[in-house]
């Protein structure tokens, strides 16, 4: 299947002169996916609600000071007639919701990562929620400051965060759209004078008071098909995960994306390995990614790495021009997510600092696994005594 059919002509456009408060009240008064960047009428980029909440742009500012080729992830350009399952791969790799769709070298529309997921939805109710969520997800407590959120999802890439009361159970959620759409309601009630200081005021006020709750959640032996379809009906980028009859407690965390990464898993014989901000990688390929992470779970020969991802961010730090990148490499597998993490100058360093620690982790689920093998084999000769 092909995006010819799902793509749409349809988007929100703005050129390179309009004025950033502009742009930020289009996506309050919207709620689009992104908005269409083009300069005298030629494409020049795509804006995300994240972009534009993680910036430091003032509304004075133009669009332009945020469609400069040197940004991290510029989302890709997509031919009308690409295949559905590459385009789900290349909305991943530029952590994207949203692409420009161009028909013989002309802009003509844009494809959303709603539209791949309405378009696939009877195929998805064959996996579970347990076959593609996410792990261990980062939480923050009801008393932290929103800049606290701010940076969690800076620093992780993600869009939302489960928020825990005192007694460490889940009381609510908190997004990037949340927290967007306080900013831009509390610009709107400040006046010239107010500005001093304002801005960290609203850092410091508690997520308690912007979170959502109670929260939509879905347990893992639900279908992707039931999760997608109840995250199209409340438009949620994402559901929390907890254990049946028990609300109180976060297992996971799945999202549109999560989803759209299962659709890019092929039965290959090579590892399917998904890369996020691919522009960073520099000296790095995608052959020698998956080369190494090969040789890692190889060492574990009981280990079926049924999806791999690698996820590149980088800092603000630099030495010699080299930017610090923080890289994340996880691991599915038969055996459960194994994930390792490092930081280094540059996204090559970072990755051997990142591959290292995971292959510390899978030798460790080896020995957590074979000393559980030994103690079995000794229970049963006890047994037998």
């Amino acid at each position: 299947m092909n995006i010819a059919e799902i793509a749409t002509p349809e988007y929100i456009e703005v050129d390179v002169g309009t004025r950033m408060g502009k742009v930020r009240s289009t996506f309050e008064n919207g709620n689009p996916k992104g908005i269409i960047v083009t300069n005298d009428g030629e494409y020049e980029g795509v804006l995300s609600e994240r972009e534009v909440l993680q910036s430091h742009v003032e509304d004075d500012a133009k669009v332009a000071a945020l469609t400069k080729p040197s940004r991290n992830s510029p989302a890709p350009k997509i031919d009308r007639e690409e295949d559905v399952r590459e385009t789900a791969r290349m909305l991943i790799e530029s952590n994207a919701k949203v692409a420009p769709v161009f028909e013989h070298g002309d802009l003509w529309g844009v494809i959303t990562d709603d539209r791949i997921l309405e378009a696939v939805l009877e195929n998805l109710d064959t996996l579970s929620v347990e076959d593609i969520y996410t792990d261990d997800p980062v939480t923050v407590n009801e008393d932290d400051g929103i800049g606290h959120a701010i940076n969690y999802l800076r620093e992780h890439g993600i869009s939302r965060l489960p928020v825990l009361n005192e007694n460490g159970y889940l009381s609510g959620v908190v997004t990037t759209h949340d927290i967007a759409d306080f900013v831009i309601r509390q610009d709107h009630t400040t006046t010239t004078g107010d500005r001093v200081g304002d801005n960290d005021r609203m850092l410091d006020v508690p997520i308690y008071d912007i979170m959502n709750s109670p929260v939509e959640t879905i347990t893992l032996d639900a279908t992707a098909k039931e999760a997608v379809e109840t995250m199209l009906e409340l438009d949620y980028g994402g559901l929390l995960i907890t254990p049946e009859d028990d609300g109180r407690n976060i297992v996971g965390v799945i999202t549109k994306t999560d989803v759209l990464r299962a659709l890019t898993y092929t039965e290959e014989e090579h590892m399917d390995v998904q890369i996020t901000n691919i522009s960073l990688l520099e000296t790095l390929t995608r052959a020698s990614i998956v080369e190494s992470i090969q040789e890692v779970s190889d060492k574990y020969a009981e280990m079926q790495v049924f999806h791999a991802h690698v996820r590149f961010k980088e800092h603000k730090e630099k030495l010699r021009g080299t930017p610090l990148v923080h890289c994340q490499v996880r691991l599915r597998t038969n055996k459960g997510q194994v994930a390792g993490t490092g930081e280094g100058y540059g996204a090559e360093n970072a990755f051997r600092v990142a591959l290292e620690k995971l292959e510390r982790n899978v030798l460790e689920v080896k020995g957590i696994t074979s000393d559980e093998e030994y103690r079995g084999q000794l229970l049963r000769k006890l047994n037998e005594l």
